[in-house]
């Protein structure tokens, strides 16, 4: 955020990590509710069964978020901070204000710890059932691919389709999505997409 001060130019942000891929039936309306929050913070959080590898949120009785630790020894929640990040137009002087952690690091959870000290953490929990793949290893890289095969294969959905996507929020017209498929070819993506425009 620091790097990416004047393109924000003062604006609310989106950050998703690169090695992060999600999947999850009703995660489009998440994703709505966190951009159109004007104020404060909103990340994700997923149960894992090894949350010391992540930053981990502790919840109270009351399901609200009350502490977040970074790669805990002892971890006094299951749930770990996924790498989707919403933060209003503050997040500029709220990121100037992290010190480097024991590591040597600006911390993403140390910009999450002052949101929630603040009180404007939103921290909403992906479904039990969702896909969240951290692809930041070689062995989680190829894990991945082999997730998304399966549920392509099992499920007859594609995803990270950028031009299905925008054709399904209605971004895009019927005829648009036609002239994608074809600059495509008979290639899968090409026919996937003219399958998709020709679906009533």
């Amino acid at each position: 955020f620091l790097i990416a001060r004047e393109f924000l130019a003062g604006d609310s942000a989106c950050l998703v990590l690169g090695d992060n891929l999600f999947h999850a039936d009703g995660l489009a309306d998440q994703l709505k509710r966190a951009a159109t929050r004007e104020t404060g913070a909103t990340v994700f959080a997923a149960r894992v069964p090894d949350p010391e590898r992540y930053g981990v949120v502790t919840f109270d009785d009351a399901g609200q978020a009350v502490e977040i630790e970074e790669k805990p020894m002892n971890p006094r929640s299951p749930f770990a901070v996924t790498g989707l990040y919403f933060y209003d137009r503050d997040i500029v002087s709220v990121a100037e204000r992290v010190e480097p952690s024991a590591r040597g690091q600006l911390e993403i959870t140390d910009v999450n710890r002052l949101y929630l000290d603040a009180g404007t953490l939103q921290v909403e929990r992906l479904p039990e059932d969702a896909l969240w793949l951290d692809a930041g290893t070689h062995r989680s890289l190829l894990e991945a691919g082999e997730a998304v095969r399966d549920l392509e294969d099992t499920r007859d959905i594609r995803l990270g389709y950028l031009e299905a996507i925008a054709f399904e929020q209605g971004w895009t017209s019927r005829d648009t999505l036609l002239k994608q498929a074809k600059a495509y070819g008979n290639s899968g993506y090409g026919r996937y997409l003219a399958r998709l425009a020709n679906m009533d």
